[in-house]
């Protein structure tokens, strides 16, 4: 059955943030319909639009996946409903967010889906993660990679380096630990995991990286 490469953005503000965000990515991993790859180092990052909460922790996951779009993102609002999302006010408190960032190379209109995320090119929340993890992954509707949208972004929400990515011990007990500064990991060996090191990744999106 036919794979496609997706890009997952994941956040939380409300309760343990770092522990939601590990334990929707185990509930990913968990479907047998989508297989993840690697997952950034987390971020907290400053809320936009509503400015009154807490503090985000956020990172992005490469993934493959043999569900159809709209059934990602019914996978995807299942694991934020078993976990006790509750939506409230626009842009604001949230258990858990999972969004699909890319699907492959394709652009996607469907009723309450657009990929690529109409807004990830805004977001430092998304970009700084995802360059980690793919510098130069070519958005298919702005024709520029990531590392072209990060240098590019004027966005001045604080986003700031938190806590290593996720192994698969720390996804299997649904905890992560506070360590050692690294970047992407490969959650399986045998998977290419773009980049490995920050000196693989784009000289601007590593320096960037360093300087949260």
């Amino acid at each position: 059955m036919r794979k496609e490469a997706v890009y997952l953005g994941l956040g939380s503000n409300l309760g343990d943030k770092r522990g939601n965000c590990l334990r929707a990515l185990k509930e990913i991993s968990a479907s047998g319909h989508t297989r993840l790859e690697a997952v950034s180092s987390l971020y907290k990052t400053e809320p936009i639009g509503y400015r009154d909460q807490d503090w985000f922790i956020n990172c992005v996951a490469r993934a493959s996946t043999s569900l159809s779009p709209l059934l990602l993102l019914s996978l995807l609002q299942g694991i934020e409903q078993q976990m006790g999302k509750i939506r409230t006010i626009p842009m604001g408190p949230r258990l858990i967010d999972i969004d699909i960032l890319f699907y492959g190379a394709e652009a996607v209109e469907e009723a309450g889906l657009t990929i690529p995320h109409p807004h990830l090119h805004e977001r430092r929340f998304v970009l700084v993660p995802l360059a980690e993890l793919a510098p130069d992954l070519l958005h298919p509707t702005l024709k520029k990679t990531i590392k072209e949208l990060l240098q590019n972004n004027t966005g001045k929400e604080g986003v700031e380096w938190y806590a290593a990515p996720p192994n698969r011990e720390a996804l299997s007990k649904g905890r992560s630990a506070r360590g050692k500064r690294s970047t992407a990991y490969c959650i399986f060996p045998e998977t290419p995991c773009l980049p490995v090191s920050s000196a693989r990744m784009g000289s601007s999106a590593a320096r960037t990286a360093r300087s949260l």
